[in-house]
């Protein structure tokens, strides 16, 4: 069955992709809806098994590395305080309207509280692919965005770990940044002395393709580190991939990865999201979430534009980036998951957060598109 699966995926997500390249979107856009297609909700030829949870798991971390491997790490350091404005007013705005809205509808304030935390937080992996197709991965747009992703993942976790300590969770907060700052401090060290040795030891051994095995290696090991951390996967796959790409080995380990993710990983974790959606007995609920999907694109948009727009971007590009912020991907939906487990987020709430997470997901590339227009020189970007 996972086979069929798969072959159904790849020929589906390739061929809705070039539709929607030709209809001027993005890839990115058509791989989504084709998925919501394939799934439950339409078809049902394509189930989303542990598997499949699996495969999607190692494409969302293989495209994060990829954009880690493309990084301009001198950009980088030059959009250090654009990417601060950017993360943390993307966070502020979303969070206080959040909190205002899970009063309004009647919630807990511990249960707003959480409400406002789930709005706030950002998956950027939609937005790479975007980034890549419209040729802006490495501009000073990009660099901001992935910066502030890093960061709202950092604050947002860390306040995740606030609320449930007060809410009566076993959680520590003194524990949980020190295992932030430990995870970090971890990371930059493995990146300034052991990557590059790894990848110089793997080199000359006699066996095939050892450079993109340890670059593999690599990526897993920082996404494995990060997850353990309480730091999300991707970004632990997206540090792996900066560290790689200031060594001489950048070249020879993107190609292959690129090869290796675009041809079957990435493209079934662009389908599965669609795949994920459940529209069963949400009627009932058709106001709540046409509302808090409007608060949720409307807040990260603005409270991240605010941000950029602060760090001297102009308005078109601020709103671009702003744009690119507006998905919470499996980001919102783990945390989603926390509260469900720890009652801070009572059933029917959890599957309207399910379907607004859809929604933030798919307006996401059409935004980008709007506000980004791709340059008219540049090689053509993987699909």
């Amino acid at each position: 069955m996972l086979i069929f699966q798969l072959a159904v995926i790849l020929l589906a997500s390739k061929i809705a992709g070039d539709l929607s390249v030709k209809l001027g979107q993005p890839s990115v856009l058509g791989k989504l809806l084709i998925g919501i297609f394939l799934g439950p909700s339409v078809l049902g030829i394509v189930t989303n098994t542990d598997i499949l949870k699996e495969i999607s798991q190692i494409g969302v971390i293989l495209l994060m590395f990829i954009a880690g491997l493309e990084t301009d790490t001198e950009e980088f350091k030059r959009t250090g305080k654009a990417s601060a404005f950017v993360g943390v007013s993307g966070i502020v705005v979303p969070f206080s309207l959040g909190y205002l809205a899970g009063m309004t509808i009647g919630l807990a304030p511990t249960e707003s509280i959480f409400l406002g935390l789930l709005l706030s937080a950002t998956s950027v992996s939609i937005s790479v692919q975007a980034l890549k197709e419209m040729g802006r991965l490495k501009s000073r747009e990009g660099t901001t965005i992935l910066g502030a992703a890093v960061i709202d993942d950092i604050l947002v976790v860390i306040a995740l770990a606030f609320v449930m300590s007060f809410a009566g969770g076993d959680v520590h907060l003194g524990t949980v940044v020190l295992k932030k700052v430990a995870f970090f401090a971890v990371a930059i060290l493995l990146a300034w002395k052991v990557v590059p040795w790894v990848l110089k030891i793997f080199a000359p051994l006699r066996v095939t393709e050892t450079v993109i095995s340890a670059g593999l290696m690599i990526c897993f090991v920082y996404a494995y580190l990060a997850e353990y951390a309480g730091v999300a996967a991707i970004i632990g796959a997206y540090i792996a991939g900066v560290a790689i790409s200031l060594t001489k080995y950048k070249h020879e380990i993107t190609e292959k990865v690129e090869t290796i993710g675009y041809s079957i990983f990435v493209p079934v974790f662009f389908t599965s999201i669609g795949v994920t959606a459940e529209f069963s007995g949400i009627a009932q609920h058709i106001g709540l979430i046409i509302g808090l999907s409007l608060l949720a694109i409307a807040t990260k948009l603005a409270g991240s534009a605010i941000g950029a727009k602060l760090a001297g971007f102009s308005w078109r590009s601020s709103l671009g980036i702003g744009a690119a912020m507006v998905s919470r991907g499996e980001v919102a939906l783990i945390i989603a998951a926390i509260g469900l487990e720890s009652n801070l987020l009572q059933p029917e709430l959890f599957s309207v957060i399910v379907v607004v997470v859809l929604v933030t997901t798919i307006v996401t590339p059409p935004m980008m598109k709007l506000f980004f227009h791709k340059p008219e020189t540049g090689k053509q970007q993987k699909q």
